[in-house]
């Protein structure tokens, strides 16, 4: 571990940049995000998880800045993950077109160098190509300061200020079976990630030295850039973002068009939104606006990460809500239908005296054969969603808090049916976003999106007790 002070000692301090200093633009980012929790660092903008023409007339008549679009596709395997880019994208710019809306494309994902990469960002640039707007360069910034991201020399890392920082090669991120990899120089991740067609020397490096000099210099390296070339960007503060905003918009004011491949706070500081306030109870409160609503919250976990494995054990100690677990031996036997309903109606009926804490077993069941280990988890996760559609269909919450990214989309687009939402803002600083749902059975119930692998072990605890209402308390 690297102590940050051993990281930028050798660069400029931090330039202070205002977030009224973004001037605003006419391009309306359109944000497809492979995962729901890329929301955790934005405040009052309209999210999609269906992108039917009108779902993208109601998004543009809100007149946000930025528009978040689930496509959920870090879940999905390649083809289809490019097959979904390809329908929002072009559905995004048919809308924009008949609105006179200019619009650019920001293809968020994972901050520790997950997902789909270069498929994503190449699929929006061919879409973009179709309607004869060809992209320069591909701007990379995967830093995500809130939960210890961050870029210096080129390089990413993983930590937090007070225990220091590691290269992400070093990290379980790298290991991930999908999506691993062997390099942290983001220069060399891309020569990795393409197969060679880009090379290490090719990446556009912007480190903390131009950044901190200022717009211009920014500008400068990147109207270098010409024919989808990838740029790298050092970011460590939410200066440095807003820096970077700065020099985006004068190139892009000069011509320059860029697909944004980005962690989740990269948007805020790109529209000049202010890094909000975490969500009061007073606010969950008034946003609760069925008469309706039960005293309970229902508390979803679908995670198995580590992280989430000590944020439920630290949960269930401090807070004594049912726990109700659903047993993956039973969901993949011949059992299933019964046992869904059984469990429906067990958190029903615990609802409407108190919070009920909904889990998968903690036992992770495979087979030697991926596919059919891919099937059981899908298999389990429509299970888990199934069960949650049940309970919204005879009863309100009183909120829904869902941790896991993959559990986070489903719950919401197919446990609670919902097409259309605002996100609030986030529940603790910089993560853990809250939404208020436009439509479906659970229309005006607050919805959380937990990440997983975000938060300290007491997070979840914390944001169940802001959550809870008095009754439940």
């Amino acid at each position: 571990m690297v102590s940050l002070q051993t990281l930028v000692v050798d660069y400029p301090d931090p330039v202070r940049v205002p977030a009224s200093s973004i001037p605003t633009t006419e391009v309306t980012l359109i944000v497809l995000d492979d995962d729901p929790t890329g929301t955790q660092s934005v405040s009052n903008l309209p999210v999609l998880t269906r992108w039917e023409e009108d779902d993208l007339e109601w998004a543009f008549g809100q007149e946000a800045p930025a528009v978040y679009v689930m496509t959920n596709s870090r879940s999905l395997a390649p083809e289809d993950a490019r097959a979904i880019n390809l329908d929002v994208a072009r559905a995004a710019l048919t809308v924009a077109s008949k609105q006179g809306k200019e619009i650019a494309f920001v293809s968020r994902s994972d901050s520790t160098l997950r997902g789909h990469y270069p498929l994503e960002p190449d699929t929006l640039a061919l879409v973009s190509d179709e309607n004869g707007r060809q992209i320069d360069g591909y701007v990379i910034v995967p830093a995500f300061g809130d939960a210890g991201r961050i870029t210096v020399g080129g390089v990413h890392y993983a930590g937090s200020k007070e225990e220091g920082f590691q290269k992400v090669e070093d990290t379980e991120f790298a290991q991930d079976a999908t999506f691993g990899y062997n390099h942290s120089r983001i220069a060399d991740w891309v020569e990795e990630k393409t197969g060679g067609a880009v090379s290490a020397e090719q990446v556009i490096e912007i480190t903390l030295d131009v950044l901190r000099q200022g717009k211009d210099a920014v500008a400068a390296k990147l109207l270098e850039a010409e024919n989808r070339t990838p740029i790298a960007v050092d970011i460590v503060t939410e200066d440095d973002l807003r820096l970077l905003s700065l020099g985006l918009i004068e190139a892009e004011n000069s011509g320059k068009r860029f697909i944004y491949r980005v962690g989740p706070p990269f948007v805020r500081a790109r529209i000049g939104q202010e890094v909000a306030e975490p969500v009061t109870s007073e606010q969950v409160d008034a946003l609760r606006v069925k008469a309706e609503n039960v005293v309970g919250g229902l508390i979803v976990i679908g995670s198995h990460v580590p992280t989430t494995t000590r944020q439920l054990t630290h949960l269930k100690q401090v807070n004594d809500a049912p726990v109700i677990e659903m047993d993956v031996r039973e969901v993949i036997g011949e059992r299933r239908e019964e046992y869904i309903a059984e469990l429906a109606e067990a958190i029903e009926l615990e609802l409407v005296d108190g919070n009920v804490i909904f889990h998968t077993s903690r036992e992770l069941v495979r087979t030697d054969n991926p596919d059919e280990s891919l099937a059981i988890a899908r298999s389990v996760s429509d299970a888990l969603v199934a069960v949650v559609n049940r309970v919204v269909h005879r009863v309100t919450p009183a909120f829904v808090l869902a941790k896991g990214g993959i559990t986070s989309s489903d719950v919401a687009s197919k446990g609670l049916e919902m097409t259309r939402a605002t996100v609030i803002g986030p529940m603790q600083p910089g993560i853990i976003s809250m939404w208020q749902l436009i439509d479906g059975p659970a229309a005006g119930v607050p919805y959380i999106v937990f990440a997983g692998n975000v938060g300290t072990d007491r997070s979840l605890a914390e944001v169940v007790e802001a959550l809870s209402t008095e009754q439940a308390k």
